[in-house]
């Protein structure tokens, strides 16, 4: 019954989002992220690459070439650089549109064949007509120019579109290790004869704790591609540490530590659901577990410019640290590169006895 009710008293969007309203999935757009670094990266290096080798072989000498080549990447960097702007531009827009993006497939892929012509077209147009821009090294047409930039928008759109479905498979994967390493049968055994044994003594923090299990439970069997706020994530994640604490008592004490983050950044940043949780229930099982005193975990959220770096610290015990602790990561890790690219990183190391873990993630507003 009062897990019954905890499920009443969900928010409205949380409520949707469960009945598969949630925001579009990467499948539901096929525009490359062209605001992440990684794909401006990957999309530079081989439109530079096939630059340079058609202009070496057209060349009389390897210098001769080397020199041409950096006069044509002018051309070829503006064309690039303003296609992925404009591309840029255009999956937010189809972002906001929804459930609704997953019906205009063939148009998000029309578009990134004709961005790349247009703006190509009228870069080159630019450099062989304008007369203060007029240069001799912009040897190919403007016809010619127009059909290569839509064949390398073509392309590059179907690379980042197999790129994202080929995550998929590591992604269920990585599901169903999630929630073998989260739902673990004693945890939930733990925290339910921990209920029951406040009951009779304290009934009103029996019936907090039963309702923090029902929404813990209800965010774990969400799709781990859904975004949620930062501040429900921690709300969750104090949710789940109060459930610990009533197993562990005065052995577990947590420090939150805010520095650059305000309620405001709090309520409109974007995180994958589920991206805190895990570390922290690894801080609980590996560092505060094995421990016979009271022991701290640490959690210091900041902001930087664009970017959001978590940190996690808890007392290492080599003689308890196993695979579990690296499958948790290595998910979180998928999670992040098939989300942000090269922006998403988690890194650990092992400083002064505590292992220390450290997110960082694009600050995306929601």
């Amino acid at each position: 019954m009062i897990i019954k009710q905890a499920l009443e008293r969900m928010p409205l969007s949380q409520a949707r989002a469960s009945q598969g309203h949630a925001a579009p999935r990467p499948t539901d757009i096929v525009i490359p992220d062209c605001c992440n670094l990684g794909v401006v990266f990957r999309t530079l290096l081989g439109v530079n690459a096939a630059a340079f080798g058609w202009v070496m072989l057209q060349a009389v000498s390897w210098r001769a070439g080397l020199f041409e080549f950096v006069e044509t990447s002018i051309v070829v960097e503006l064309s690039c650089l303003w296609s992925l702007f404009v591309m840029c531009l255009m999956r937010r827009a189809v972002t906001k549109l929804g459930p609704h993006g997953n019906d205009l497939l063939w148009a998000q892929r029309l578009a990134c064949v004709v961005v790349p012509a247009v703006v190509t077209g009228i870069i080159v147009y630019l450099f062989t007509t304008v007369d203060w821009l007029i240069s001799n090294f912009v040897r190919m047409t403007l016809a010619k120019s127009i059909v290569l930039a839509a064949l390398f928008g073509a392309i590059f759109q179907h690379y980042f579109e197999l790129r994202t479905r080929a995550f998929s498979p590591a992604l269920v994967e990585a599901r169903l290790q999630a929630l073998q390493a989260r739902i673990r049968p004693h945890f939930l055994f733990n925290s339910l004869n921990a209920v029951l044994s406040l009951i009779r003594t304290e009934p009103r923090r029996a019936e907090t704790t039963l309702e923090d299990l029902a929404d813990l439970f209800r965010v774990l069997m969400t799709d781990p591609r859904n975004m949620t706020t930062l501040d429900d994530e921690i709300r969750l994640c104090k949710q789940y540490l109060s459930i610990e604490q009533i197993r562990l008592g005065d052995r577990l004490q947590v420090s939150w530590q805010m520095d650059n983050i305000d309620e405001q950044v709090m309520r409109k940043a974007q995180i994958p659901v589920l991206l805190l949780q895990p570390l922290l229930e690894n801080a609980v099982h590996y560092g505060v577990e094995p421990a016979a005193d009271p022991t701290q975990v640490q959690i210091r959220l900041s902001r930087m410019l664009d970017r959001i770096e978590i940190q996690i610290l808890n007392p290492y015990h080599a003689q308890v640290s196993g695979a579990g602790n690296h499958m948790a990561l290595d998910n979180i890790r998928e999670r992040l590169a098939l989300l942000y690219d090269v922006e998403g990183q988690i890194t650990t190391t092992i400083v002064d006895g505590f292992f220390d873990v450290k997110l960082q993630f694009p600050y995306v507003r929601g």
